[in-house]
């Protein structure tokens, strides 16, 4: 083969590595499925279809829940927020990651007014801002679980919205409850923040060297790469 040969065919398998691109993961928000108060089984459901539409593309993605041992965590820019900043304190939260490389990762949060998708970094200054101006019991902590797990071994039976009387403090899904061969109901485990429980990894504390506003961003990104 001649060197221009070489040449011309290194170029073109250079051309086609560029002309790969994030494949679409999900339709538009509002084609999702989506039931408020039940952001758990939301991201369940966004793991579900990825793993029908893209299954190719499931290894890249995650889970990530959000809450910490006082179950008070302070979100902005959410919907449910009622005044100009969209703040909500939740006890816990759930969303759901895309990691095409180390550079370019996207955050799909069906509760966010953040466009759907938003890349990382802008997600997490939004979303989270800082841990410096909060008091110790609203400091966010993070699971990260691989979302092929957690399709395959989230559970639950919904308990958690109910009143001592049976009533439903927010309406359910309409489909079933989504429950394994193992388990009914393992969602605590998946929002307790103590070490050495729960699947995937938890991640408390912070490389040094960080500043207190990269601490979110750095504490996702040091468990998922």
């Amino acid at each position: 083969m001649s060197i221009n040969a070489q040449v011309h065919l290194t170029s073109n398998e250079n051309n086609k590595k560029n002309d790969k691109s994030m494949k679409p993961l999900f339709p538009k928000r509002e084609e999702c499925s989506h039931v408020s108060c039940y952001c758990e089984e939301n991201v369940w459901k966004l793991c579900q279809d990825a793993s029908l539409r893209v299954p190719e593309e499931l290894d890249r993605c995650y889970v990530v829940f959000i809450s910490n041992p006082c179950r008070t965590v302070p979100l902005w820019k959410q919907r449910a927020g009622r005044e100009e900043d969209r703040l909500v304190i939740w006890d816990y939260h759930v969303i759901f990651l895309y990691s095409w490389d180390f550079k370019t990762c996207l955050v799909y949060d069906l509760d966010s007014e953040l466009p759907f998708p938003t890349f990382f970094h802008k997600y997490v200054t939004e979303t989270f801002r800082t841990d410096q101006v909060l008091k110790s019991d609203f400091h966010r902590f993070f699971r990260v679980v691989p979302a092929k797990q957690f399709l395959q071994s989230f559970a639950s039976d919904r308990r958690h919205m109910k009143r001592t009387d049976g009533s439903w403090i927010k309406p359910p899904p309409p489909y079933p409850a989504i429950c394994t061969a193992y388990s009914t109901h393992n969602l605590d485990e998946f929002i307790n923040m103590d070490v050495g429980t729960g699947l995937g990894q938890l991640q408390q504390t912070f490389p040094r060297g960080i500043e207190k506003e990269q601490l979110a961003e750095t504490a996702i990104r040091y468990l998922i790469f």
